[in-house]
């Protein structure tokens, strides 16, 4: 049994000790309550164990498609419909939904996800974290394994996003029955339609 091996099964075993110590101490002093911020040490422990769980093969991929307009255009759609809800048009996180999780959803515009390897991303978005509110997207297609791409490649644009860009997004995020029927009730007074909107049938669409 080799040293490297010892020390990577040591490594496991004081992160498993920490994380079971952290977990104990929410509990009994801070409840389950998501509206506490997480710890400095929660955050540490859950970054580390989370590059840990991240095949080193995956971790150093490069992005195997190429960043082009239509690539990113294509990705901000996308982003738009799938992933604004929680994470917000920008990638702030700043959503009533995002700031709800335990651990609320990060700012990717902040250092801490823009740090993250393209492997890093790709493997967060097709697989998910567990215990958080980020699930796996992933359908184990070649179609949505470049999807989950075509994200990171978008991912990277959050910090530089324009105000014709967030525009857009907005006119693309998913709309509640309660929000389209005021959308169109607006639009057909301004055209002097009669109102018979009727609310989309909610998307199953996948990844």
């Amino acid at each position: 049994m080799g040293k490297t091996f010892l020390r990577a099964l040591l490594l496991l075993v004081l992160v498993a000790v920490a994380v079971a110590g952290i977990s104990v101490y929410a509990l009994t002093r801070r409840g389950l309550s998501t509206r506490v911020a997480p710890t400095r040490v929660e955050e540490l422990v859950a970054r580390s164990v989370r590059r840990l769980a991240t095949p080193s093969a995956v971790r150093t991929q490069s992005n195997p498609v190429p960043k082009t307009r239509e690539v990113l255009d294509e990705a901000l759609a996308h982003f738009a419909d799938h992933c604004a809800t929680c994470h917000g048009n920008d990638g702030s996180g700043n959503t009533s939904i995002g700031r709800s999780f335990y651990p609320p959803t990060p700012d990717m515009r902040a250092s801490a996800t823009q740090s993250l390897s393209d492997g890093e991303l790709f493997s967060i978005i097709e697989n998910g974290i567990r215990l958080t509110g980020m699930p796996a997207w992933g359908d184990g297609t070649p179609e949505g394994e470049r999807s989950s791409w075509e994200l990171v490649h978008f991912i990277r644009t959050l910090p530089s996003l324009t105000t014709e860009q967030i525009e857009r997004m907005e006119a693309l995020n998913p709309r509640t029955p309660a929000e389209f029927r005021e959308q169109e009730e607006s639009r057909r007074f301004l055209a002097g339609e009669p109102d018979t909107a009727e609310p989309p049938k909610p998307s199953h669409a996948g990844h």
